[in-house]
């Protein structure tokens, strides 16, 4: 048929025969290997071969069965793993160089995120024999390293596993690491703490010259940020050639996670001078820096900006809202980290623990129960060790010892919770507090951990409180000193409380010249004060401060008018000093809160609460002063000392006098 193509399909068709595909009969028959159709075309035909150019076979290629499995974006099966590998063996004489790089990166992958997913069924042995003898010839790549490192490394269970494998991956020497290993070799290291390996790998770095890598050198300042080397890692940041957006938010959020606040802030100006626009990762530093330092409008600023220049994801994001809970928690703005906890479209754990650990700080105690019912009953979340801890301190500061009891049987019996050093603390705390100094000190010795130098100090304390004697707490503090192997200052400023309340002052000289000898100074008591987004900070006695002379003459202003509603001083806060009780008055009078207040008296305008931040436990004459101010000039106070929050209004304090 002229220039029509007639179509014979077979019945059945055999690889192994030749078959023939006839055109006209002046034309030579052309054999074909593979033929799936019988095409028969006329010599008019413009698909019709020339017959001075005769038609070549193609070569045998066949499509090896394992190829449809590349296309899979998931891991494949774990059953599916050695079959498909003992196929490429098989075909792997046929099968092209890249298909089979592709096979062996998808079953190195596969068999690693199998045993991430069930470390009891662990095909991690398989994964390295496939790295080390992968059966069939590929050349050596460092492509399949660095997958199995960079999955191992964002395991939450098989980090450890990224050091042997980097091991091993030396130990083969072909082929090398190169700079896109080392990222998830230091991450490891990081989240195992350990800084001798992490400094080895640094000078290998240096080695082979990838320190000037911006990912390597990222990951060097997190690991020694991780590890608490602040300073090598600003060494490391400021001799960076380039930084990226990571390179300034790892180091702010190492300042702010070891508590060095403020230079997290000015860290922070320095980078919006650079023109970096802050992300997610930079609003959680800042705001975790602004909680610190008790400095509300700072975070409010933060908040407002993520609001305004965020996308919708940070704003709905679990971990950003958690960190605003914490923010206005700390800071003593209750109300609004209940409205932003209220508002959480997604709320998990960590959101519950935030919350009733605030509560509990703020003296909320009831409301820490409730929230905690709810979060089980109505939620469905299980408590962890950490929500035991918040509800601990809860039953802590409400001095509910029978309430607390029952919490730490319900954690470890219904809940399976195995309690840890951190809870004994709590416990042993709670019973010292309550004035069951016995039952305290019997808890410690069943502890099945031994006790750190907290819990000695804790007992201590409540021996200096409760009168038990001289005996007992010299006994308690030296388990102090024998767990503390860093000397610090408090055991020895609480022995001398315990020598002094008991007139044996001889005794406490005997103390301050063991803390001279021993390099030891006391903690000084600080206090910190925000206002229009610049924090100001009073030391005992403190006379640096601009408006000193002013802020000393409003606190003569505010005795003299408290004395007038019953105010006298209570010369036991000052133990340690000897002498008669004017000179104990000149001492306490002299104390930074009181510095803070006067100068929040004299700067905040009606009706704004004065927030104040002190590192150390307020002292009870400072209680009753703050007491007396709430009531004399009718403003609230909030502050914010080492265990809890205390808000003073109209002559009462929410601690009901209980810290």
């Amino acid at each position: 048929m002229g220039g029509r193509l007639s179509i014979d399909c077979p019945l059945h068709y055999s690889p192994h025969k030749s078959k023939e595909i006839h055109t006209s009969p002046k034309s030579h028959p052309v054999h074909y290997s593979l033929p799936t159709l019988f095409i028969s075309m006329s010599p008019s035909s413009p698909l019709s071969p020339s017959p001075s150019l005769p038609l070549t076979p193609p070569p045998f290629s066949p499509i090896p069965p394992f190829v449809p499995f590349l296309s899979h974006t998931l891991p494949l099966p774990s059953t599916l793993l050695k079959p498909l590998h003992a196929i490429a063996i098989r075909t792997a004489a046929t099968a092209s160089t890249s298909l089979l790089i592709s096979l062996h990166q998808r079953l190195v992958l596969s068999a690693a995120a199998a045993t991430s997913a069930s470390p009891s069924t662990s095909l991690f042995p398989y994964a390295v024999r496939l790295l080390l003898h992968p059966s069939f010839p590929i050349p050596p790549s460092s492509f399949s390293w660095n997958s199995l490192l960079r999955l191992l490394a964002f395991s939450p269970t098989l980090k450890p596993l990224t050091l042997s494998l980097f091991l091993l991956m030396l130990l083969h020497s072909s082929p090398p690491p190169d700079h896109r290993s080392f990222p998830f070799i230091l991450k490891a290291c990081a989240h195992l703490f350990s800084l001798r390996l992490g400094s080895q790998i640094h000078s290998y770095i240096l080695k082979l010259g990838f320190a000037s890598d911006t990912f390597v050198a990222n990951s060097l300042i997190h690991f020694y940020c991780t590890c608490g080397f602040l300073q090598l890692a600003r060494k490391l940041f400021d001799d960076m050639p380039t930084r990226t957006q990571v390179s300034w938010n790892v180091m702010i959020d190492g300042y702010a996670t070891t508590g060095d606040y403020n230079t997290a802030l000015y860290l922070f100006r320095e980078m919006q001078l650079q023109f970096f626009m802050p992300d997610v990762y930079t609003v959680q530093s800042l705001l975790s820096a602004s909680g610190g330092l008790g400095a509300l409008s700072i975070g409010m600023w933060v908040h407002a900006f993520m609001i305004k220049r965020l996308d919708s994801r940070a704003r709905t994001d679990i971990m950003v809202n958690n960190s605003l809970v914490d923010l206005y928690s700390r800071c003593g703005s209750l109300p609004m980290a209940r409205q932003v906890f209220d508002r959480m479209p997604e709320r998990d754990v960590a959101s519950w623990n935030t919350m009733i650990l605030g509560l509990a700080t703020h003296g909320r105690i009831k409301e820490c129960f409730l929230a905690f019912n709810i979060m089980i009953k109505e939620d469905n979340l299980r408590p962890n060790s950490i929500t035991f801890v918040a509800l601990l301190s809860a039953c802590n500061h409400g001095g509910l010892v029978k309430e607390g009891l029952e919490y730490f049987h319900l954690f470890t019996d219904e809940f399976g919770i195995e309690p840890r050093l951190e809870h004994f603390g709590c416990l042993v705390n709670m019973l010292a507090r309550a004035g069951l100094v016995d039952e305290a000190i019997d808890c410690v010795q069943r502890m099945p951990c031994k006790p750190d130098a907290v819990i000695w100090r804790s007992l201590l304390d409540a021996c200096w409180k409760r009168k038990t004697g001289v005996e007992v707490s010299e006994s308690v503090a030296f388990k102090v000193l024998e767990s503390d192997a860093e000397g610090d200052s408090g055991v020895y400023v609480l022995l001398s409380k315990v020598y002094a309340s008991a007139n044996r002052w001889n005794e406490v000289g005997v103390v301050r010249k063991l803390m001279a000898e021993e390099g030891i100074k006391k903690e000084p008591g600080c206090s910190s004060l925000e206002m229009n987004g610049i924090v100001h900070e009073f030391v005992a006695g403190d006379t640096s401060h601009p408006k000193s002379e002013e802020i000393y003459k409003k606190l003569e202003e505010v005795e003299k008018r408290i004395s007038l509603v019953g105010y006298e001083v209570d010369p036991m806060e000052a133990p340690l000093v000897a002498g008669k009780d004017e000179v104990k008055r000149d001492c306490l009078r002299l104390h930074s809160e009181r510095l803070a207040m006067a100068f929040g008296l004299m700067n905040m305008s009606s009706g704004t609460p004065i927030r104040i931040l002190k590192n150390l436990r307020v002292c009870g004459d400072c209680h009753n002063v703050a007491k007396l101010i709430s009531v004399v000039y009718d403003v609230e106070i909030i502050l914010r000392d080492r265990l809890r929050f205390h808000y003073f209004k109209d002559g009462s304090c929410s601690c009901m006098d209980y810290w």
